[in-house]
């Protein structure tokens, strides 16, 4: 056996969209009249053909080819249009196919005994022919296994019933829930009637995020439909691709050579990400793939994945999409911190571990540590903190020798690293090293707060704010304890602190950002949202593409619809926020306290450092004189640079030496680490932070 692949030029097969059959598909209908040779499997620009090398002269089969497409397209047909390879390995592939994979082992095995049987009798052309397409067909299996394009075969004996609970006990997931009831309802009516094309020509819309539990949901869909016996079959595979945006027709040959696999023992449905083709669906292109996937809803039951999105621009792909197939929109939104909860519960008590009710919002709290880099994959990342947590607390409990299943509130934020603060809110501040008028303006706005809620005629201000001034003046650190001030003055409910960089609350696809911006604000309800360098949400009107004032106005409706539930915070440099607020009008009157924080000075950065080593570790006191002299030492330029990050430098520093005091000792085998002069020496010899290094004497001439 030998495989023949064809290739055509994408713009080529484009140019013919308009023909009632595709080259392809034309082509497919000729080789039908070729003998001793098989179709494989087929894409848009991309057709593969087994033959029997013995029967069939390679050279004279490509020529033939060559003759057919010549008479179908006249003056066309040339080098750069069409291209043949031939793949001689083709036969290999079951001989370097594992055998220990049972399943196919199994098939592999009936098809020889069944053919030990036909060779007892007669026989016909016809029985040698199935043989053949059944072959091909575990062929066909065998290379996407080697490729990693498996499916997953879904096989359930379970019935409807316990399907459906299962997918009650889903968190969320309310729309996914009422899909499957309606199934469920209408499958006597598809069945007794023999109108299960009505049902499997449907297709599907899921809106849904990254990590959300896509597979889940399309496993449990599978087992539904194949409990249900709609097209009497008891198992289904599931195909999950995504489409990479690139106007050429090969960007879908991997989706359709899905699809060239015609096993009618399977129900075959197919999920496709399209997120990246958002708003390339009405291309031609896309149209004709479309088509293509159109010819084969008798067999597969296409999902089309997109992130989730608006409503309205979820309507859009739907209509888009609408054009050749009949879609069903299923949407799942985010998981807010019930959900959160929720779903947490039912892991932890999979492992036979309770959470005590105090400790919740420490989880809260961790999750949202999770979510600031923009990259939270929903249900798995919450698996992975309740995998990581109970992990810790089975450890704890072997190291404590005890045998207990419930996590205290001082055991989560031991396990989730966030410290506890016995300190109250005003201590805190007090506590703070400088900015002496940044204290004076919290206690301003505290105190005009605290009035309005003693006296009822006045309105509950507004108390949004802007912090402006240099990396590393405290910014962050003061958000936090107004968050936890205004909780003590019973101002905010929850008082928990979320922060975010402006570009965080962008979504990467049309559409995606409202629903991002409104679920990050959703979780901060109650508490502070902090939005560091929220100057990037603003871009220059002539940047289509850009979603920063899309986030904007989704957050500045959420300030004023939960003005007394939501204290929002933007912070940034002084120049860049005064362009942020000309650049939308309704931001300034919604952020009516302005904090701006100055840069420390030599001393305060000194003193700030001490406190860090005093703090944290043991120490010498040459240690401090040689700190005290670095500090006052440092250039004016250095500590004048917009670009200078004051305790951030400080902070850095500090970690750089006892980093620096820890390899000392490893080496010296001490076993306490103490803090001298000769590791800060060695701290700010590093380049980053060596601004004093005196000029060394050539030696020459």
């Amino acid at each position: 056996m030998k495989q023949l692949i064809i290739k055509f030029n994408g713009a080529w097969i484009l140019s013919h969209q308009n023909d009632e059959q595709l080259p392809i598909e034309c082509l497919k209908n000729k080789l039908k009249d070729f003998s001793n040779c098989e179709i494989q499997d087929s894409a848009l620009t991309k057709l593969s053909v087994i033959f029997n090398e013995e029967e069939t002269n390679a050279e004279e089969l490509e020529s033939k080819i060559k003759s057919v497409l010549a008479e179908m397209y006249p003056q066309e047909i040339s080098d750069d249009i069409v291209s043949f390879e031939f793949d001689d390995s083709y036969d290999d592939i079951l001989l370097n196919f594992d055998d220990s994979d049972d399943d196919i082992s199994l098939v592999l095995d009936d098809i020889a005994e069944n053919k030990s049987d036909d060779d007892d009798t007669d026989g016909d052309e016809e029985d040698s022919n199935e043989d053949f397409k059944r072959m091909e067909r575990i062929r066909n299996r065998m290379i996407a296994r080697i490729r990693n394009e498996d499916y997953e075969i879904v096989s359930d004996d379970r019935d409807s019933d316990t399907i459906l609970s299962e997918i009650d006990d889903l968190v969320a997931a309310d729309s996914f829930k009422q899909l499957a009831r309606e199934i469920i309802k209408i499958a006597p009516e598809i069945k007794e009637d023999c109108r299960s094309e009505i049902f499997i020509n449907r297709s599907y819309l899921f809106s849904i995020g990254e990590g959300c539990g896509l597979s889940t949901y399309l496993r449990l869909f599978a087992e539904l439909l194949t409990s249900l016996e709609i097209q009497d079959l008891k198992t289904a595979s599931i195909v999950e691709e995504r489409l990479n945006y690139k106007e050429d027709m090969a960007t879908f040959d991997n989706v359709l050579k899905t699809l060239s696999d015609d096993d009618e023992d399977y129900l075959k449905i197919v999920c496709i990400d399209i997120s990246e083709w958002l708003n390339k669906t009405d291309s031609s292109v896309f149209k004709m793939f479309l088509r293509q996937l159109e010819k084969a809803t008798a067999k597969n039951i296409f999902v089309f994945r997109i992130p989730f999105v608006e409503k309205d621009v979820l309507e859009k792909i739907k209509y888009s999409l609408c054009d050749l197939l009949y879609i069903k929109t299923v949407a799942f939104p985010p998981l807010d911190r019930k959900d959160i909860k929720s779903y947490a519960e039912k892991q932890f008590d999979g492992y036979k571990i309770k959470v005590c009710d105090k400790a919740w919002d420490i989880f809260q709290d961790r999750i949202s540590e999770e979510k600031k880099d923009g990259k939270f994959y929903g249900l798995k990342t919450i698996q992975k903190v309740v995998k990581e947590i109970s992990y810790k607390k089975l450890l704890n409990n072997v190291e404590d020798g005890k045998n207990c299943n419930k996590i205290t509130l001082n055991q989560m934020r031991l396990y989730c690293n966030i410290e506890a603060s016995v300190l109250s809110a005003e201590a805190q501040l007090n506590q703070l090293i400088g900015n002496e008028a940044v204290k004076e303006k919290i206690h301003e706005i505290i105190a005009q707060i605290e009035l309005s809620l003693k006296e009822e005629s006045i309105d509950s201000p507004c108390i949004h704010m802007r912090f402006i001034g240099n990396p590393g003046t405290g910014k962050t650190t003061v958000a936090r304890i107004i968050g936890k001030m205004l909780k003590e003055k019973g101002v905010l409910r929850v008082g928990n602190f979320y922060e975010y960089s402006g570009r965080d609350l962008c979504g990467q696809y049309v559409g995606e950002t409202a629903p991002k911006t409104a679920s990050i604000c959703r979780d901060a309800y109650g508490s502070v949202l902090f939005i560091d360098e929220a100057y990037s949400l603003f871009r220059d009107e002539s940047d289509g593409r850009d979603y920063g004032r899309e986030a904007l106005e989704t957050l500045i409706a959420e300030m004023e619809n939960h003005r007394n539930d939501l204290v929002v915070i933007m912070a940034g440099y002084t120049d860049d926020m005064d362009k942020l607020l000309k650049g939308n009008t309704g931001l300034a009157s919604r952020m009516p306290y302005t904090i701006e924080f100055p840069n420390f000075d030599r001393a305060q950065l000194y003193e700030i450092f001490a406190s860090m080593v005093k703090k944290r570790f043991k120490y010498d006191e040459l240690l401090l004189e040689t700190a005290k002299s670095y500090f006052t030492s440092l250039p004016e330029e250095v500590i004048k640079a917009k670009e200078f990050a004051n305790a951030r430098f400080v902070r850095n520093l500090f970690e750089r030496t006892w980093a620096k005091a820890a390899l000392r000792c490893e080496l010296n085998k001490e076993i306490e680490v103490i803090l001298i002069k000769d590791d800060f020496e060695a701290a700010i010899r590093d380049k980053e932070f060596a601004f004093n290094h005196s000029k060394k004497t050539k030696i020459g001439f």
